[in-house]
């Protein structure tokens, strides 16, 4: 990360000057303020990272200062200071966008913590905007070319899209992207020819399941004119197609063995022999293969070669199933809705909450491919304006629960205390919109006990 600069605004010299000469050893750029005109003639000529703001100030109070940052300058971390400050006050900072709070006298081991908690912060956000960047960058071009796009905002999916950078900046790494059936392998060796320097060329995929073994030279390598019978033109083979770009070998798992060696002897060669030709091709080509079995098991039962399964896993990318990341099945339950409802004429404004609810205490066995099929099938059957249950067929042995019950409402045959003790808290909270002290009293606790058990039983 660069030196982060740090503007200091308070009306004490000597603070100034301490912080100015700590913060100038621990290899931070500073600049220092004594009002609030000099800081902003500072923010307009510098790119200020962290604020250390004072709330009594000359000119104008700490807080005003902060909302004109905020709305001026709102990629800048402040952090507020205070002789004076009081929980409302500190209440007040956070609320118009302070990362952090402390009172005076400080020790100076205190802002030095401060300022760590801050950077990494902004690490993380600066992370985030690169990801989300990315992403859009790929889904850009995945539409573009292939008309599907990789949706979702979980941490997951960040993870995904980071490693997919990653190995997209190489130029011939090997790549094994593993994953249940329905998890979109395809869509992420897409992905990284997409976000490659191959991305020009060709992307070329194929379905090694469904490679006879009698054609499996001729389709992978190519065969010269009259090489074997039936030969009645030179072909080119796969490599050769893909020359520049990139190979994806899906379900590669169910190659045979002997064709496994010599798959093997092209990728460390890099050269292809036509059957019937002497002569050797060199080709370019960056292989991306697939599997929903585990290839390192295989290998140690020599179901699968291990030289190969080593040559191809130089890069692993590993999809999560939905059921790991189920957060982003809204997301893909409204673009999905969207799209079949575009395409096939329906005029789908409302999704029922409780579609949500089901969606989401379902296991997807069959990932994001089934729950595709679903929507589209749901999309068919509804005929009005809202989408409802009543239009989705799940299978229930793959249900965790059924449609979650009412929260506010004990269930007579559940005998689990934590279980009825959320609910009744749910429910005092939601009489008391939200207010713990309120609800506190009405459940006849303290507001510190109230707030341990929120905290214990997730609720949010």
């Amino acid at each position: 990360m660069k030196k982060l600069k740090i503007l200091i605004v308070d009306d004490e010299v000597r603070l100034l000057q301490e912080l100015e000469e700590f913060l100038g050893n621990k290899k931070f750029t500073v600049f220092k303020a004594l009002k609030p005109s000099i800081a902003f003639d500072i923010l307009e000529k510098n790119e200020i990272d962290i604020l250390i703001l004072d709330i009594k100030l000359p000119e104008m109070n700490g807080i005003d200062v902060l909302k004109k940052v905020k709305e001026q300058y709102p990629e800048i971390e402040v952090i507020m200071v205070s002789g004076h400050g009081d929980m409302t006050t500190v209440i007040e900072a956070m609320r118009f966008g302070a990362t952090d709070y402390f009172p005076k006298p400080f020790r100076l081991l205190d802002i030095n913590n401060a300022i760590a908690r801050t950077k990494r912060f902004i690490e993380l956000n600066n992370e985030l905007k690169d990801t989300k960047s990315t992403l859009s960058i790929l889904s850009k071009k995945l539409m573009q070319n292939i008309g599907v796009q990789i949706l979702g905002n979980s941490k997951a999916v960040g993870n995904l899209i980071d490693l997919m950078t990653k190995v997209a900046r190489t130029e011939n790494t090997s790549v094994l992207v593993l994953g249940e059936s329905g998890t979109g392998k395809e869509l992420v060796a897409h992905g990284i020819h997409y976000l490659s320097s191959r991305s020009k060329n060709t992307f070329y995929s194929v379905n090694c399941s469904a490679v006879p073994e009698s054609l499996f030279e001729s389709e992978f390598f190519g065969h010269k004119k009259g090489s074997f019978t039936g030969a009645t033109d030179e072909k080119d083979g796969w490599f050769e197609n893909a020359n520049n770009g990139t190979l994806f070998l899906d379900e590669i798992s169910d190659m045979p063995l002997i064709q496994q060696a010599k798959l093997l002897r092209v990728l460390e060669e890099r050269k292809v022999n036509k059957i019937g030709s002497r002569k050797s091709v060199n080709v370019d080509v960056r292989v991306i293969a697939a599997s929903n079995k585990n290839l390192e098991e295989m290998a140690l039962e020599n179901k699968f070669r291990l030289d190969l399964f080593h040559r191809l896993s130089i890069f692993i990318i590993e999809i999560p199933p939905l059921r790991d990341r189920k957060e982003d099945i809204p997301i893909l339950l409204d673009y999905y809705v969207k799209f079949y409802s575009q395409q096939m004429g329906n005029q789908i404004r409302t999704i029922d909450a409780q579609v949500i609810d089901m969606l989401m205490n379902y296991d997807f066995p069959g990932n994001i491919r089934e729950l595709k099929n679903m929507i589209e099938r749901a999309v068919i059957l509804c005929e009005d304006e809202i989408l409802s249950c009543k239009h989705f067929r799940l299978n229930n042995k793959n249900s965790i629960n059924k449609v979650k019950p009412d929260a506010n409402k004990i269930d007579e045959d559940n005998l689990d205390l934590e279980d009825n003790i959320k609910t009744i808290i749910i429910k005092a909270l939601e009489k008391t919109n939200n207010n713990k002290s309120k609800a506190a009293e009405l459940l006849n606790i303290t507001w510190q006990a109230l707030d341990r058990r929120i905290k214990k039983l997730g609720i949010e």
